[in-house]
């Protein structure tokens, strides 16, 4: 059976208008037109041959047969989200899925001849045992797909297998107490205390804790300035800004945290007011290793009798304690540099406000759980 035939206009830099007729047989044809007018007629011409089964490909300006390929690879080029380029470990994540599970089955298959069967059936045998990874390549073959019927390669997105973009969730969080983070503090080396506390009470990501400098840490105000954030691409280190516009923000330390970060800028800091708070231990220039951590933090978490608990659980934990300190969906927003549709500059000035309260709040739950001794009691 033929494809059904599909007509587009553009209007070019030129002001003249481009119709583009994709054929039975799958090509994509032009011409070019001085009003949009006649090109709508050229396209309806074209529709009527196609019906009467008398078109012929001739007398075109160029045909475009684009490979998969081809086309995704502008599509990376062009890629942007909210106005802003792809972030450097996000191109990374789609290359990896692109190399390892799209590009071997549809590298080389003409976009225009991609259908729904070739797609359930790749679906069907990829990544079968690694359900996340699924879930994942088939959202970014989708999102491919659908620009492509956008561009008018394809009528229709043969991405079409209900729930296949989505994943149950397999690791449930469960927020660290105040007692195991005690415990858990105190069993990591000096130089990273800091880094589990920050995690946790002020609930920041890991490449933003590691990409802190001297200057970002306002000890007077109480206030972390969130501005950068730093990944590993490739073996390379890249500073670019937070992962969404939401992530620029300010985020308010408890109180009951500044002694412990006077501490750390003391004795820890690289040297310099743009030194890493936490730097490398062989190189105070170098930025800190997630692998590097994990050798102390793994053990750190089994002595607190909590081998469950990743290091992004502790952002989890820091918003749980927010949330329970009071704070608003908005509030909490804002604290955690989130972002919806819409919504990621109202959410962070909602929170501007209310983020040192939220703050004194979480001082109060661990003054709650530190009791000071007394005056005048004395241990036995």
């Amino acid at each position: 059976m033929g494809r059904a035939a599909i007509g587009h206009l553009r209007k070019l830099p030129s002001k003249r208008w481009q119709a583009r007729f994709t054929y039975p047989d799958g090509v994509r044809r032009s011409k070019t037109f001085e009003t949009k007018s006649r090109a709508d007629a050229w396209l309806s011409g074209q529709r009527t041959d196609v019906e009467r089964g008398v078109w012929k490909p001739q007398d075109f300006e160029g045909s475009e047969s684009v490979s998969f390929e081809a086309f995704t690879e502008r599509w990376l080029k062009n890629r942007k989200v909210k106005g802003r380029a792809l972030k450097p470990r996000t191109l990374a994540g789609y290359r990896d899925l692109l190399t390892r599970f799209i590009y071997p089955d549809f590298a080389n298959k003409a976009l225009h001849t991609i259908e729904r069967d070739d797609v359930e059936r790749w679906y069907d045998r990829t990544a079968v045992d690694t359900p996340t990874y699924r879930a994942k390549a088939y959202s970014l073959l989708r999102t491919i797909l659908h620009n492509a019927v956008e561009d008018g390669h394809l009528a229709l997105n043969p991405a079409r297998i209900r729930g296949a973009g989505q994943t149950e969730r397999l690791h449930i969080v469960r927020p660290a107490t105040g007692e195991e983070l005690d415990k858990l503090t105190a069993s990591m080396p000096p130089r990273y205390r800091l880094l589990i506390q920050l995690a946790a009470w002020c609930a920041l990501r890991y490449g933003e804790l590691t990409e802190l400098r001297r200057n970002d840490i306002d000890t007077v105000e109480g206030v972390i300035r969130v501005r950068r954030a730093v990944s590993l691409v490739n073996g390379e280190f890249i500073v670019d800004t937070p992962k969404s516009a939401a992530g620029v923000r300010n985020v308010a330390i408890p109180p009951h945290l500044l002694p412990l970060v006077r501490e750390h800028l003391l004795a820890h800091t690289a040297p310099g007011e743009d030194g890493l708070l936490f730097p490398s231990r062989n190189d105070p220039k170098e930025h800190l290793r997630q692998s590097s951590l994990t050798r102390v933090y793994y053990p750190a978490r089994e002595k607190a009798a909590r081998p469950d608990l990743r290091f992004h659980d502790l952002r989890h934990t820091g918003a749980v304690y927010a949330a329970q300190a009071g704070a608003t969906p908005a509030e909490l927003m804002g604290r955690l540099g989130h972002s919806t549709v819409g919504a990621a500059m109202r959410y962070q000035h909602a929170a501007q406000g209310r983020d040192a309260v939220i703050a004194a709040r979480l001082s109060d739950r661990y003054e709650a759980e530190h009791p000071k001794p007394e005056k005048g009691s004395s241990s036995a």
